[in-house]
């Protein structure tokens, strides 16, 4: 019988593959939805993966004076998407959900709905992006109140390897939200490897100091297809070295040298980090829904699996 999104997260000796996508703009009638996720699948049709991370976008412009490269736009349901998505795929879906804008009475509904209406159990719980504007629940009592909540759920975290790089204690909230119950972290994407090596190798000491397991680790990589997408991801809050940004902008196919990039950054952390015994995982996303960066992290995908595979395997053979 094959194994659960869960089962295979929580066993270190499983690879973890998963695809990352954003709800169709809110206003989306039942049968475009339809077609849309329909669309993405047949793209993902000859990749083989674990399931697929649905996003909850939040506006995020209270974080930083820069305007947004692209406009924002609310989207459908992240909970409507991940049941559509599931039925449509047949695979188990990690929905993310932003918890800053309703009470904790409230957020408990959102919990029972959740997992009654939409049959939805792996959540990823989002704090709001900045301590300015109206938070009316923060990420620790949401967590809170999901720990009290009488249905079961399997809780993964966010893990920003930039706040390490910057304020070095981003492991500690590693070990502080799986206190607060969380099995598992997916990453922001990476195109900075020096800063993720260094909050694996930190969280993977304190693990070691404090006779903790590490739990698994998804790393997340996105292809960048020039310019504006390169501003969208600085603006996200994602580090990208001066030097691989003209790496990329200057190559004669931004794409391309994208992928290239992002593999020399997993090699760069699977060749650092595969003695810490930090079960890792991936997830590929695209940013932005242009087809052609769409059709590439596919290709990305594809490579990083199987860069990916190849150091299990080597490890498990050691």
């Amino acid at each position: 019988m094959a194994l659960s999104l869960q089962e295979k997260i929580l066993d270190p000796k499983q690879g973890v593959y998963l695809i990352g996508t954003t709800p169709p703009k809110v206003g989306t009638d039942e049968s475009k939805l339809e077609s849309i996720a329909t669309k993405l699948l047949n793209r993902l049709h000859e990749i083989e993966y674990d399931g697929v991370v649905v996003y909850d976008i939040q506006d995020e412009s209270s974080r930083t004076q820069a305007p947004r490269p692209f406009p924002f736009k609310h989207t459908v349901d992240p909970c409507e998407y991940s049941q559509l998505i599931r039925k449509l795929s047949h695979l188990d879906v990690i929905t993310y959900k932003s918890v800053a804008q309703r009470e904790a009475s409230e957020f408990s509904d959102w919990l029972s709905n959740t997992k009654q209406q939409y049959n939805l159990k792996n959540l990823v719980l989002v704090g709001s992006p900045s301590s300015s504007g109206d938070i009316k629940l923060s990420l620790s009592d949401a967590y809170k109140t999901l720990a009290a909540h009488q249905d079961e759920f399997f809780l993964g975290g966010v893990t920003i390897a930039e706040r390490h790089a910057s304020k070095r204690n981003e492991h500690d909230r590693l070990l502080e939200k799986t206190n607060q119950g969380c099995e598992f972290f997916i990453s922001q994407a990476v195109y900075n490897a020096q800063a993720t090596v260094d909050l694996i190798t930190s969280y993977a000491r304190s693990c070691r100091q404090q006779g903790l397991k590490p739990q698994r680790i998804i790393l997340t990589f996105s292809p960048c297809g020039g310019q504006k997408t390169l501003e969208f991801m600085q603006w996200l809050g994602i580090s990208v070295p001066e030097a691989t940004q003209w790496r990329i902008l200057d190559a004669d196919n931004s794409l391309s040298e994208s992928i290239r990039v992002c593999r020399e950054n997993l090699d760069q952390i699977l060749k650092n980090c595969a003695h810490l015994d930090v079960p890792l995982g991936l997830n590929i996303e695209s940013l932005t829904n242009r087809k052609e960066e769409i059709d590439a992290s596919i290709n990305l995908y594809r490579l990083l699996k199987a860069t990916m595979e190849l150091k299990l395997a080597e490890q498990q053979i050691a």
